[in-house]
Order: structure tokens, then C-alpha cells, then sequence
């Protein structure tokens, strides 16, 4: 995105310089905070989900969308060979000055230099697919950078709860999209990114989006909040 807003906000906590929160718009109609602190969380801060799917990493690992780099530090520090990535340049500097050895600073689609044996995609990074229809366009690019055995550790929400309920038991959702895409803008100090498009995704969407493409799904664990962490691989 043009605006950093999310590099500014981790470069200015790392400095010492932490003053505000990012604040996000969405076209749920929902205005909310992301704390600036929670993204530099260590392990004992992580919700049970994101340890289940570090305890899960195997082999050289790309942390896709690492942000602060709180799960790449993680994984570095038990010996794991990972790599950091992101768009953000100011996220990539904030890893560098943690101590993060290897990090790269591009768009998921525009990456294919090696392959690895373990995906992750936390903090529901599989949003990063934008829209539903996108999502076969997003996987055909994940198996490019991944190993024939390896796999993808992600996880994501059914955001249904948050639709008004009827009567009945249904819930009134819009007739023309999937109604887990969001459109979000974020702002910090007063200045504001350009709306961008991200995926929540039901696990049963999930999994047949995930066999349509030749993988094989597993749910792993459910949360309290209808979140879930699940693991796909190649079925070969």
C-alpha cells in the first residue's frame, strides 16, 4: 500500500516513540483498534492457536505477512530456519532491528525464489487472497513456493456471527458476495491507507476450496470466537 501505515506504526513502538494505536474501517461498518503493543507479543502472549501452529512448523519455514516478526523471532530462537516476509517496509525493518537473520520485503505473489516445507499464514493470513474468487489464484502461487511434502499452517475466522439473526436461525447476509469479504482501511497519526480487500474464511469453504486445488485439509483446532487453525498439503 502507498501508505505504511501499519511499518510506521511498528517502526514508531520499536523507537520508542509509541504514542497511538492503528485505527481500522471496515465495510462491516465497524470501526476498531489494532494496540501496537500486542503485535511485538511473545509466546506466553499468543493466543492458544498461534502456539499450536508454531508448535506445528517443520523444516525451512516462511512466515507470510510476519508484521512485527513475533513468530518468525520465536521460531528463529527454538533453531528454526525462517524466513520473514512482508510487504511493509517499515515491518521489515522493525524485524531486521529485532534480530530476525533472514527477511524479505515483496508481495506474496510476486515471490517464488525458493521453496519451503512449511507455509504460515497466521493472524488470518490467508486474507491476503482479497476476495473468494481470488483464492484458487492464491493457492496455484503457494504450491509454486512450496515443497511436494511440505505445508501450509493458517488460520482464519467464519465471521457469520457478526450478521444479524433471525428467528429462525439464519442470518441475513448480502446476496451478491461472500460474505467473509471485508474491505478495510487503516489509519495512524492522522494518516489513512487505501481500502483493501480481505478474506475470512469458513473452514468448509476452506476445505473445498483446499480439494479443488489438490490439497488435502485438516482441521487442527477451534477456537472460542469461531476461529480455527487448520493445515494443508499436498495431495500427491
Amino acid at each position: 500500500m502507498p501508505t505504511d501505515i501499519l511499518g510506521n506504526a511498528l517502526l514508531d513502538f520499536q523507537n520508542k516513540n509509541y504514542s497511538s494505536d492503528i485505527k481500522t474501517y471496515s465495510s462491516l461498518d465497524e470501526e476498531d483498534t489494532i494496540p501496537v503493543p500486542y503485535l511485538f507479543r511473545d509466546y506466553k502472549e499468543m493466543p492458544q492457536i498461534e502456539q499450536k501452529a508454531l508448535a506445528l512448523c517443520k523444516g525451512d519455514v516462511l512466515d507470510i505477512g510476519c508484521g512485527a516478526g513475533s513468530h518468525s523471532l520465536y521460531l528463529q530462537n527454538k533453531g528454526h530456519l525462517v524466513t520473514a516476509l512482508d510487504y511493509s517496509v517499515g515491518a521489515i525493518e522493525v524485524c531486521k532491528q529485532r534480530g530476525i537473520k533472514n527477511t524479505i520485503c515483496s508481495n506474496i505473489y510476486t515471490y517464488n525464489e525458493k521453496q519451503y516445507d512449511t507455509l504460515l499464514l497466521l493472524m488470518n493470513g490467508v486474507g491476503l487472497a482479497g476476495k473468494l474468487n481470488q483464492i484458487n489464484r492464491f493457492f496455484t502461487h503457494l504450491k509454486s513456493i512450496l515443497k511436494p511434502d511440505g505445508q501450509i499452517i493458517l488460520d482464519s475466522s467464519d465471521i457469520i456471527y457478526m450478521f444479524q439473526e433471525d428467528e429462525d436461525g439464519g442470518y441475513w447476509i448480502p446476496d451478491n458476495d461472500y460474505y467473509g469479504e471485508v474491505t478495510f482501511n487503516m489509519e495512524y497519526k492522522n494518516k489513512k491507507s487505501d481500502a483493501f480487500d480481505w478474506l475470512y474464511i469458513d473452514y468448509n469453504t476452506l476445505q473445498r476450496a483446499a480439494i479443488a486445488n489438490n490439497f488435502n485439509c485438516k482441521l487442527i483446532f477451534e477456537g472460542d470466537h469461531y476461529d480455527y487453525l487448520a493445515s494443508l498439503s499436498l495431495n500427491i
